[in-house]
This record gives C-alpha cells, structure tokens and sequence, in this order.
C-alpha cells in the first residue's frame, strides 16, 4: 500500500513539473527529486495544501504563488567574497597565470553562472580591478553574470546593497568601489558597465563561448547526475584552452580527468586541458547512421552545421510546418518566450507566443492565404515589470512545385528604437513647454531682481545673527558627539553580553541534544518547553510537533495517564521521585517497559523534568 501511494506520488510530482515548464519555461525535471521534494513540501505546508494536484490547482489560480514558489526552490545563498579562502587562492594563484596566458590586446571573458543578486559578479569586478589596474580592466575585462532567477537579476542589476552585506569587503575596499547612496551602497558606475546580467537556464540554453574563467559556485549540487553531466559538458564548451573552473565547496568533478585538471582540489579549482572543442550543446542533435559512405557523413555534417547556425541566429524565430506544428525554435527564441526544446512537434496553437503579446494564428493564416510576407511593427510585451517592443515578420515558405510547406515567425527586439522615439518626443514636448515658461519667468526674474537688491540688506544683518547661532550650534554638536561615544561604548557592551547569552544557550541546547535518553521539560501548566533527540529518536514525534502543546493530550506510545499523579507530587513538593516503569510502545511499535525520572525545574516559572530511558531488561543484546 505504502509503495504504491509512493509511485503515486512521484508521478503527481513529475506532472507538477511538467506543468511549470509549460505555464511558465522554468524546467526543473532535471533537479535532484529529493531536493525537489522536499521545497514543494515545504511550500505546500506554508500554504495548508496536502496533494500535489490541489497545489497545481491553486497555481494556476495565483500569479504570486507561482513566485513564492520559485524563491523557495531557488534558493539564494551568496555574498560579496564568499570563502575569502577561495578567493584569495583565485587571486594569486590562478587570475596572475590567466593574464600570462593571454595577450595584452585580448579580451578577458569571465562568466558568472547561477549568480543570484550579484555578489559574485561584483567580487569578479573588484578582483580583476585590483590584479590589472582599474584602466585596464575596464578596457579588457567582461563578466558575464547569469541567473534564471528574474527577481534576484533585478536586485543584482541595481548595484545596491547595505552596509552590512559589505561587511567581508575591506574598508578600503568599500571606499574604492562602492559610493555610499543613503543607506545603501552602489558599486561604482564605469565598472559596473562592464558586468552584464541576463537571464539563462544552465539546464537547456546555448554556454557563453571563449571563456577565460567559468564561475559556478553551489550550483550543480541541485542537479541529478544526467543534468549535471550536461552542465559539464556544456562548461567545457565555453572555455577556452587553459580556461578556469571555479566550482563550490560542495562540488568536484572526478570522472572527468581527460578533460579537467585539478588547480586545487580543496579550493575547488580546475583547469580546460587541450583538446576539442567541447561537446556541441544544439538542443536537438542529428543522429547519423553510421556506414553509407563519405557522403552521407558529409551531408549529415552540412545539416548538423546549418542547424547549428539556425540555433544561434541573433533574432528569436520559430518556424512551423503545413500542419501548424512547431518544427524549429531557435535559441534566442527559448531564452526570449520561455520556451523548450520539447516543445518541438507542438501544435504552434498551444503555445503562449502564438496569441500573446498578439494573435498570430490569425496572420499566419492570412500570409499562407495570400502567399506574401507579414509584418506587425512595435508590438508590446510585458515581461514582470518592465516592457519589450518587437517587429515580427510572417514568411510563407514554399516548395519549388509551389506548394506551402512552412511558415517563419522572427522577433526583431526594437525596445531601445521605441523606448528612444518616445523619450525623443517627451523631451521635445518638454522643451516647448520649458521655452513658454522660461520666457514668463524671466519677466518675473526683472521684477524680482529689484526686490533681492532690497533682500540683500537683510540678508547681512541676518548673517550677524546666524555667526552666533552657529557658534551654539557648534557647542551643542561637541556635546552630542559626546553622548554619542558613551552610546556606542553602552551597545558594544550590550553586544558582548548577548554573544555570551547566545553562547550559553547554545551549550545549553547542545548537552541538552546529547543526552541519549528522552528528557522533556514541561512548565507549571504541563505544556511542553523542551523535547530533545532522545525522546524523538525514542518516541517518533519532532520537536516542532509537541512544543506549547499539552503533554498530557499527547498521542504517542507513552501512556502518560501512569505519570500523572507522579508529575502532580513533584510540582507540589519540589522534589524528584521515580523511577516509574511504564509498560510502553517505541517509535516503530516495539513494546517497551520505560523507566520515568521527574525532577522539579527551577527556571521559567516552575514546571517539572521528565527523563524517560528504556528499561535496560528490554534492551536487545
């Protein structure tokens, strides 16, 4: 019964995921089932929901459940130099032979691959600054900076972060690279320019190329082993002979000596060695038969190649058969509308993109009606909370008999020409408007300028005044900068005594966990403040399950009845009775005969301490 509600599950699971790939372009079929799992769960709990078919129910109803969703799978874990060890090795070992490899007038490409809100990417910056000189990196270096995370791209994309989330940073550092706005600091504006973020998918779009260093730190860990080997080979593709590898901590790769050498196993650092060009990374690849000559592996070649070329066209574009399925999606047009190689061999119809940003159905028709080429210019599409403008063009192809065979939608991306016509025509409204103004205000400036000469009067037996209250006011700030100093000394004070309160508590918690019998505190009113290791590993109930809740309308195989009268006696008198032996079930339904300890607890307004052990009688052996 229990296998079978397993299979259950897991197909209600995979159902899930096909669900959102296909309602929103996020694939994750090819992250770790376990790790999956477990964050769905979780998700699902914060939200009351049991079934995986009632949590597609509500997705499809809720917009912003479909983001709480993604911030928990996705999870965010980054700062500025992270594992200052790692780095400092990244620096002095490998950044000074990486500039020797590659000539003073090349480019340096870095890629920064899963970089959440953009720490990594702006430690990339700061490093290379400091290795080559700030001129020079800003003339030679770019970093590429990639998430499919598009709310954590925006954070990223801003420059902005506290003080606090600085804090590994030098202080000189901070000053050099960082400008203080308000409460937050931006990375400085040249630099930034050369760090360019952009949403990908590891999992199924076309590597960055030519790369002389490949960040990608923690990440594959949420992969299956079949995911993980494509990352891979897609990254060996991207780097150049010599290129680097920065994985985390958590990640190494060991079945790949022939292709990777280890820099450093403990930082996790390794080097492309020479050899092919990598594996291909098209979505789809040709599958040629071996044995029919030359030609054959020729002609299978020239396809391979202009499929290849056709993927990385500069111009998203889907192209669809005489039967309306979708026969060809390039990679820009993956990346740019969410979409997959599977869905390949789909009516077009099905599609988001065919009706939205507009109908398309409608038109292709019309251009395989009438055999001429459509073209719908500016067309808007919203994209969170930002706007995108397109020029599509609808192309019947058709045989040399003359007969349809196919149509090609591209998407020429024209936002900036859009976004510029109507700033253009703002600012020309503007300046007419500014131009009417100017000239009323300078009328007003003539009449004005007679009263400012009477002002100016004023204004220096004012200034007599305001020297004096400066000089207050310069006795006062003295006073505060005082009374500043003592507050500062009463906080780090107050700082100190809480890191030595955490600290108790921690050892507190941790003797507490280590002790292997069950002990469980209970206060005055007998509901349950403590409930370590022992006792779940005795009883099968997580602390997070009992905590504040009666001990006594527990459900476990304690029958807590027996000890009634015993916790009553130890409350009233303030000392410790037992043992009781209380014929009991484990956790897995093993009966037990358990011995029951009740001493009086001072702390917390009263209560008592049970500490419950297996009657060594009962124990196998």
């Amino acid at each position: 019964m229990g296998e079978h509600q397993n299979v259950d599950t897991d197909e209600a699971l995979e159902e899930l995921l096909v669900f959102i790939r296909e309602a929103r372009g996020f694939d994750f079929t090819g992250y770790k089932r376990s790790t999956l799992g477990r964050r769905v769960h979780k998700r699902m709990n914060d939200v009351g929901i049991r079934s995986y078919t009632d949590y597609r129910d509500l997705l499809e109803t809720s917009a912003e459940e479909f983001g709480a969703l993604f911030n928990t799978i996705l999870i965010n874990v980054t700062s500025v130099f992270r594992d200052p060890e790692a780095w400092t090795f990244l620096q002095r070992e490998v950044v000074p032979e990486l500039l020797t490899d590659t000539p003073p007038d090349q480019e340096i490409r870095v890629w920064s691959a899963g970089c959440s809100s953009g720490e990594e990417a702006y430690s990339l910056a700061v490093m290379f600054a400091e290795s080559l000189g700030l001129e020079e990196c800003l003339r030679r270096v770019k970093i590429y900076a990639t998430d499919v995370d598009e709310e954590a791209l925006r954070e990223a994309r801003s420059g902005l972060y506290t003080a606090k989330s600085l804090e590994p940073l030098a202080p000189e550092l901070r000053e050099k690279y960082f400008e203080q706005n308000g409460a937050q600091f931006s990375f400085r504006p040249d630099l930034r320019r050369r760090v360019i973020f952009g949403r990908h998918d590891i999992t199924r779009d076309a590597p960055i190329s030519r790369l002389d260093l490949l960040i990608c730190r923690n990440t594959l860990m949420y992969f299956n082993v079949e995911a993980q080997t494509q990352i891979v080979d897609r990254f060996h593709f991207a780097l150049r002979e010599g290129g680097f590898l920065f994985l985390g901590k958590a990640e190494m790769l060991l079945n790949d000596a022939d292709r990777f050498e280890v820099v450093s196993m403990r930082q996790r650092i390794f080097k492309r060695r020479a050899g092919g060009a990598g594996v291909p990374y098209h979505p789809a690849p040709l599958k040629i038969r071996a044995g029919t000559g030359p030609e054959l592996h020729s002609v299978a070649r020239t396809r391979q190649l202009r499929d290849l070329v056709l993927d990385a066209g500069p111009t998203p574009s889907i192209a669809i058969d005489g039967d309306g399925l979708v026969v060809v999606i390039n990679s820009q047009a993956r990346v740019q509308f969410g979409l997959t190689a599977g869905d390949i061999g789909r009516p077009f119809q099905d599609l988001e993109v065919s009706y939205r940003p507009v109908e398309l159905r409608s038109l292709i028709d019309q251009s395989t009606h009438e055999r001429r080429t459509l073209r719908v210019n500016r067309v808007e599409r919203r994209v969170g909370e930002e706007f995108q403008h397109f020029d599509i063009t609808i192309q019947p192809l058709s045989a040399p008999s003359g007969l349809h065979v196919a149509t090609t939608i591209s998407f020429t991306d024209v936002t900036v020409a859009t976004q510029l016509k109507s700033e253009v025509k703002r600012v020309r409204e503007d300046l007419e408007t500014a131009y009417e103004e100017l000239q009323s205000t300078n009328e007003e400036l003539e009449t004005t300028n007679e009263e400012l000469q009477s002002s100016i009067e004023e204004l220096e037996t004012t200034n007599e005044e305001l020297q004096s209250t400066n000089e207050e006011l310069e006795t006062t700030n003295e006073e505060l900068q005082s009374g500043n100093e003592e507050l500062e000394t009463m906080n780090e004070e107050m700082r100190i005594r809480t890191e030595e309160l955490d600290e108790a508590r921690a050892f507190l918690e941790g003797v507490l966990t280590s002790i292997a019998a069950g002990v469980v505190v209970l206060d005055s009113k007998l509901k349950v403040k403590s409930w370590n290791r022992g006792a779940v590993n005795l009883w099968g109930l997580r602390a997070d399950e009992v905590l504040d809740e009666q001990f006594f309308a527990l459900d476990f195989g304690l029958p807590t009845d027996v000890l009634q009268p015993m916790v009553q006696r130890c409350l009233e008198s303030r000392k410790s009775s037992g043992p009781v032996s209380v014929e009991a079930l484990s956790r897995i339904g093993r009966p037990i005969t358990c011995d029951v300890f009740c001493s009086p607890f001072d702390g917390h307004n009263g209560g008592v301490v049970l500490m419950m052990e297996e009657s060594r009688s009962d124990s196998p052996g």
